[in-house]
This record gives structure tokens, C-alpha cells and sequence, in this order.
């Protein structure tokens, strides 16, 4: 169980819809009851309401799905907006039965509301698949005002029919009046992924930022950036958000702080070993605008402030090194099952790795470790030792890093129960853990040294 994240009892948190309203974040989203599996039994729209992303509001189904032989036997994801005083949701009407019937099995769909709580169904036109994309690839819409001509512009995840493999593309609609609904062919098409998912656009002072969601390469959130809303649309050096354990995320903003609403999935059988799933908990990232106007992510701050006061570790200052092989540091022996350790972190020039071990064993060793490849500029989970290979299928989860020479890197490690989130200078890295070997974190160096500052550690949420 977790004691931070979200994840309502006895089911599994999918993809999220947010919108702030109110003074609050609505976070509609899936739940899905794993029912013999992900996606067992059909299901609509649940919300949950919160402020601070630590305290949340169970309104249970709010968007409810039709009947077993209805267009939208299931809701599938799409975007809450306002306009013209009211409510509105473009959703994705999936019936999984259709495609034996010669239908297509997603359409776009709308409903309306008064107070974001009770929809009314819309009986507007849907928008169906256009000729050339797979009708059965065909969902997430997300939709915004175009302030430069005041349309409504809608842009979906979708890729082309035909053998190709590698045609997802987001394309876009525009309209008047949520009604009349003009096809503007591809937005962004670039033939790097099988399927766009989850859609999303922002703007951030003179940037534009193109969210999507893709399973075909990393399996995670990228992103691309334009001073125009038209394009081009071009890549930083790092164009995630996260990794593979952290996906279908969508932003929303309270007007000063914009953050990302993702989850993280469980694995098949909780077996470390095995493949990740659908569905999971939710996670919450702040976004953070750098200077080159790429983006960090960080912890929102009403997560930071809900923990318990905070106590120094080791007296807060830690040195570890060795020449040659790997020298290492126990800095809590009980960590316990909610935590969140931060410190600075230097690390010498020539050194190999740095690794931040966690539930580890102190008799046998055996544990987790977040570990910064310092040479190769990358952090990576995994489990250790990983013997006898392989405990854990660990791809994707590896983020790469711009470490500076001499510098001092801000870590903040939080883990709540089978999840840890480690944010290294605006790069973060989420990973589930399965096992519990044991409850220590230990600082390690491989062919050199480190050294940690300001070390402190919060245990549980404050009363």
C-alpha cells in the first residue's frame, strides 16, 4: 500500500485527465480492477480532487461508460476544458466488439458539465476515424483555444493503416464551436513510433511544449518545443520527463505552477523479473522551465511539505572513496516504508559510479540501487547483485545526465512502499520495487570517491 501516492483500494490508477478548478486539481482518470487482467471489465471516468497532491477526494465514477453495446462500452482517455461557461470533455468511446461487427472500435466523443462532478452526454457529432488512419488507433484527444485565432484546436494520438509499423502521428481538428469539426491532417508526425498516446500542448513563456506518449521505442512521455504553435517542432538533448516506469502523462496548471500527472505501473505477478502492465499508482511532477527552455521536473511542494520534520543523516556530511573496486557507507539502517532523503552530492573527477542503495540486506547485500554512471552521464535502477542474472528487467529505466565537473547535484530520493522516485538536478527516475531484502540505504563509489552534504532524511508524513 502507499501512504503518499494515489491509488484508490482495490483498483488501479490509469490514465489522467487533469484540469484546475476551483481552487483544486480534477483529476479524472481510469480505474481499472484488474478483472481477470488490465482491462478485464469496461470502465468510465472516476475523479479524485486535491490541492496538494497528498490529500485527495474520492467522487468514485464521475464520466460513466455506456452500456456493452454502446459506442463507449469503455471511456478512453481524452481532455477536460472549459469553454463558454461550461464544462466539456472529449472523450474516446471504445468498444472493444465493434471490429467483428465491421465498426471502428474508437470514436471521438463529448459530454458536458455544469460543476465538473454530473456529465451529460452530448449529442453533437462524434468525430469518427479519417480515411487512411486505423480506426481502431484512434483516441486521447486533447483540446485547447488557439489564441491566435480563437478556434478550437484538437489534436489525437492515431497512426496510418497499411504493414508500415512505425506511422504514429498526433493529428489535428479545428472548430468554431465543438461542433463543426475541420481535419487538418497530421500536427506532428515525425516516424520514430508505432502509436501516439496522450497528447498534450502547453505554453511556457515563448515556448510551446508537444507532449506525447509513446510504446514502441522507450515505452514513456517525450516531448518536443517550438516558438510557434504551428512548428516546427524540435528535440532537446533529453526529451523526457521520466522513464519507462512513469507513463500516459498528461499537465495542467494553477496558473504559477504547472505539473504532470503520470502513473507507475506495477509489474506482471509484482515479479521484478517480469514485464511491466497497465496501470498503477499515480505520481505527480512539478514542471520546471530551464534557461535553454527544455524542461526539468522536480517535487511539487505540497508533497515536500508534507513530511515529517526532518533529522540529519550521518551529520549530514559523508566522504566515501576507494582507487580501486567499491567502497561504501551506511547512512540510515532503517529506512522504513516512507521516507524522503535529500543531500548534495559531489563527486570526484575520475570516479566510475556513485550509487544510492536502498532496502538493502546489510548481511547479504542484496537490495536496489539507483547508480550514476558518471563516465557515461547516465543513471540507471537496478537491482544488486543482479546474480543470478537477471533480477530485474530493468529496460528503460536509465535517464541520461549533464554532470558539471566540481559541482554540487541535488538528490532527493522518495520512496512509498513499492515505489521510489529519485530526482537528480531536475531529472527524475521512477522504478518499482518488489522484494524487501532489508531497510538500510548505503552511499557506494566504484574507482573513486564522493561526497555527500546536507544529508537529511524525513520518515513518514507529518500529523
Amino acid at each position: 500500500m502507499h501512504q503518499l501516492h494515489y491509488q484508490p483500494d482495490g483498483v488501479w490508477f490509469g490514465d489522467c485527465m487533469p484540469i484546475h478548478a476551483n481552487g483544486e486539481f480534477y483529476l479524472f482518470h481510469q480505474r481499472d480492477t484488474r478483472n481477470p487482467g488490465p482491462f478485464g471489465e469496461p470502465f468510465g471516468w472516476a475523479l479524485a480532487t486535491t490541492r496538494d497532491f497528498v490529500t485527495y477526494t474520492d467522487h468514485g465514477e464521475s464520466l460513466e461508460r455506456g452500456a456493452d453495446d454502446a459506442q463507449d462500452q469503455f471511456v478512453f482517455a481524452g481532455s477536460v476544458f472549459e469553454a463558454d461557461g461550461r464544462f466539456y470533455a472529449m472523450y474516446t468511446g471504445y468498444n472493444r466488439d465493434y471490429p467483428a461487427q465491421g465498426k471502428p472500435s474508437q470514436v471521438l466523443m463529448l459530454a458536458e458539465s455544469d460543476d465538473l462532478v454530473r456529465w451529460t452526454k452530448s449529442d453533437r457529432k462524434l468525430v469518427p476515424p479519417q480515411p487512411g488512419y486505423d480506426p481502431n488507433d484512434w483516441r486521447d484527444p486533447f483540446v485547447l483555444r488557439n489564441p491566435e485565432t480563437s478556434e478550437y484546436l484538437m489534436i489525437l494520438g492515431s497512426r496510418k493503416v497499411g504493414e508500415r509499423v512505425l506511422t504514429g502521428s498526433t493529428v489535428a481538428f479545428t472548430s468554431p464551436d465543438l461542433e463543426n469539426w475541420t481535419f487538418q491532417g497530421d500536427f506532428w508526425a515525425p516516424g520514430l513510433y508505432s502509436m501516439h498516446e496522450m497528447p498534450d500542448l502547453f505554453q511556457l513563456g515563448d515556448w510551446w511544449y508537444l507532449l506525447t506518449t509513446e510504446y514502441s521505442d522507450k515505452s514513456k512521455t517525450v516531448y518536443r518545443m517550438s516558438r510557434d504553435l504551428a512548428g516546427p517542432w524540435s528535440a532537446p538533448v533529453d526529451d523526457a520527463f521520466d522513464g519507462r516506469a512513469y507513463y500516459a502523462a498528461r499537465s495542467a496548471s494553477d496558473g504559477e505552477h504547472r505539473y504532470l500527472f503520470g502513473w507507475v505501473p506495477t509489474k506482471e505477478r509484482n515479479d521484478d523479473a517480469a514485464r511491466f502492465e497497465w496501470g498503477g499508482t499515480l505520481v505527480v511532477h512539478e514542471v520546471l522551465q530551464r534557461a535553454d527552455g527544455s524542461l526539468a521536473v522536480g517535487i511539487p511542494k505540497g508533497i515536500r511539505e508534507a513530511f515529517a520534520p526532518a533529522e540529519p543523516v550521518a551529520g549530514g556530511q559523508v566522504s566515501v572513496a576507494a582507487a580501486d573496486g567499491v567502497a561504501e557507507q551506511v547512512l540510515i539502517e532503517d529506512a522504513g516504508e516512507l521516507f524522503h532523503l535529500s543531500f548534495g552530492l559531489r563527486i570526484r573527477p575520475g570516479t566510475r559510479s556513485v550509487s544510492i542503495r536502498l532496502r538493502e540486506d546489510l548481511v547479504t547485500g542484496q537490495g536496489y540501487e539507483f547508480r550514476v554512471d558518471a563516465g557515461e552521464q547516465r543513471l540507471v535502477f537496478d537491482r544488486r547483485p543482479n546474480y543470478p542474472w537477471y533480477q530485474y528487467d530493468n529496460r528503460g529505466l536509465d535517464r541520461p545526465l549533464s554532470l558539471e565537473a566540481g559541482a554540487t547535484h541535488r538528490i532527493d530520493l522518495i520512496v512509498d512502499g513499492s515505489i521510489a522516485t529519485l530526482y537528480l538536478d531536475g531529472v527524475a527516475l521512477n522504478a518499482r520495487m518488489n522484494m524487501v531484502p532489508g531497510q538500510a540505504i548505503v552511499l557506494s563509489t566504484v574507482d573513486g570517491g564522493a561526497e555527500i552534504v546536507d544529508a537529511a532524511v524525513t520518515r513518514g508524513l507529518a500529523a
